[in-house]
């Protein structure tokens, strides 16, 4: 059911454990309220991806995702034809054909029927809306399909020139994220409502932590968020945990019996913090600065 306020959405999302400010609130409100994409560009791990899922749980509605990438053009997007099928639909049209009398403008029809229809994320949106299509990564893809883009997301239409064209009934909640690789479009940013989602506070941080994972105890969440927090401070490292690096950092420690942070379980879980070799060393070592002080 579609929220009636910001602060009763904001309640809605903290109920799949999804927690977001006022500012986040109202953004994704208006944008559920004036039909208009939402475009959520920040930092890798602070929350974009899981917003979209979360605002598909707290509705009720499917969630329909495409992953963008480098290369990625409207065929990946729309639809594709089963061409196996076909093939076997051919031939038995070829085994019955004496009988059925079928004639081949008619056999060529008929392998393009909406049976044979592979639906791509865009248009499995349109047809299953509402649901909540997210657009993820849109920054890896190129301009030439971010005009596509555009087109679909002015007229939430698609057309098919062997079956016509296809609307959606009610416009599907349309989520787009970016890492901000490249800067998009001004024409597609003009078609969204736009929100900059950056890492959370440190009390935030723990209400997610707390939220999240309820089974890490409360003094090892605010020790794992108090130092995660530090560690974004720093410039040298490749990539600063997110949101989603500090829970499985504080799972990791619980599923090895820590209560409270210490040197050797921090240590011995760094691979759910970080990714990247030289990471790890910096971080160990700031780690054994941290923890001694």
């Amino acid at each position: 059911m579609e929220p009636a306020s910001a602060a009763a959405l904001a309640a809605q999302l903290g109920g799949t454990g999804y927690l977001c400010d006022d500012a986040l609130a109202t953004v994704v409100f208006l944008a559920l309220r004036m039909e208009r994409p939402l475009l959520l560009e920040g930092e890798p791990g602070t929350g974009k991806t899981a917003l979209a899922e979360a605002v598909a749980e707290s509705l009720g509605l499917p969630l329909v995702r495409l992953q963008c990438y480098e290369g990625i053009d409207a065929t990946q997007a729309l639809y594709d034809w089963d061409f196996p099928r076909q093939i076997l639909h051919l031939r038995a049209l070829e085994a019955a054909g004496s009988a059925s009398g079928q004639g081949v403008e008619e056999a060529e029809k008929s392998l393009y029927d909406e049976r044979f229809l592979l639906a791509r994320p865009v248009l499995a949106a349109l047809q299953q809306s509402p649901a909540v299509l997210l657009v993820d990564e849109v920054d890896r893809a190129d301009d030439e399909f971010e005009a596509f883009l555009l087109e679909v997301l002015s007229t939430y239409q698609v057309s098919i020139p062997e079956l016509g064209t296809v609307k959606a009934a009610t416009p599907p909640v349309v989520v787009l994220t970016s890492n901000r690789t490249r800067e998009l479009h001004d024409a597609l940013k003009r078609r969204c409502l736009y929100h900059w989602i950056d890492h959370p506070g440190l009390d935030r941080e723990v209400e997610i932590l707390r939220s999240r994972a309820p089974e890490v105890s409360a003094l090892l969440a605010r020790q794992v968020a108090t130092v995660v927090q530090q560690l974004r401070d720093r410039h040298d490292l490749e990539k600063p945990p997110g949101v989603a690096e500090t829970l499985d950092w504080a799972r990791a420690l619980h599923h090895l019996g820590a209560s409270e942070l210490d040197l050797e379980s921090a240590a011995r879980t760094l691979g759910a913090l970080v990714k990247y070799r030289e990471d790890t060393d910096r971080v160990r070592r700031a780690l054994d600065q941290m923890l001694r002080a």
